[in-house]
């Protein structure tokens, strides 16, 4: 019956947090209100808790609250670091050797609670608007995937790898206020979880190097693009060639 009832409320928790618009490291309310809005009682609200922290899904901190992912254990000053010594290309090389094999080890160890997570990560980008909206439920997708390693070294090589290519980002700039519903990522994201639900190893890995390979085939378009266009307007009307003080 006590089993019963503690697994009834970890999927009212589960329930509550699938339903909300969580980023990652987003704080949860505080414990007296959530129990209040889950109706639970504070000790079988912490008893969730503990599962999902487990689980990676889930950090606390006393006096901080509770967050959503794992319990960050990178070095924010070598973070930076490694962010001003590196470029947009070398971290997309760094992904494409680390990634497909993430998803390699997913396929062989991911539980459940995982499987729903992929899923849930994926329906958040399909309904995002908004290319800041797509990208946080992206990023999450994609630590999903390392969570569903079970291997917390490396989750915390992963986290490292993408704290630095979320500080330095491509400079581009979109057409699109947020992605299409044919946007090419949607349906890879969608070919990494298939593989992975099915326990093929080599298909994970494959789908996934297929993936970062296409974002970053996207990301040098786009790019080339762009400084096309600033070429463009940058050059006389007449056609003069400039010298690189912009005089004629």
């Amino acid at each position: 019956m006590v089993e019963l009832k503690h697994s009834a409320a970890l999927e009212k928790l589960r329930s509550y947090i699938d339903a909300q618009d969580y980023a990652l490291n987003d704080r949860l309310p505080p414990e007296r209100e959530l129990a209040e809005t889950l109706g639970l009682t504070r000790s079988t609200l912490r008893n969730a808790m503990s599962v999902l922290e487990s689980e990676g899904q889930v950090w606390r901190q006393v006096g901080r609250g509770t967050f959503i992912g794992a319990r960050s254990v990178i070095n924010l000053t070598e973070v930076r670091y490694l962010s001003s010594i590196t470029r947009p290309e070398e971290i997309s090389d760094a992904r494409l050797i680390i990634e497909p094999e993430l998803a390699r080890l997913a396929a062989l160890n991911a539980v459940a609670s995982d499987l729903r997570e992929l899923r849930h990560c994926i329906r958040r980008c399909r309904s995002a608007t908004d290319w800041r909206l797509f990208e946080a439920w992206d990023n999450r997708f994609h630590y999903a995937v390392a969570v569903a390693t079970r291997n917390k070294l490396l989750m915390t090589v992963f986290e490292t790898l993408n704290a630095v290519r979320r500080s330095h980002v491509w400079q581009t700039v979109r057409k699109t206020t947020g992605p299409t519903r044919n946007y090419p990522t949607l349906n890879e994201h969608n070919v990494i979880y298939e593989a992975i639900k099915r326990r093929d190893p080599g298909a994970s890995a494959d789908a996934m190097r297929a993936h970062l390979a296409s974002v970053r085939e996207r990301l040098i378009l786009r790019a080339a693009a762009q400084s096309e266009q600033t070429r463009g307007r940058q050059e006389p009307a007449d056609g003069t060639d400039q010298d690189s003080s912009g005089k004629a």
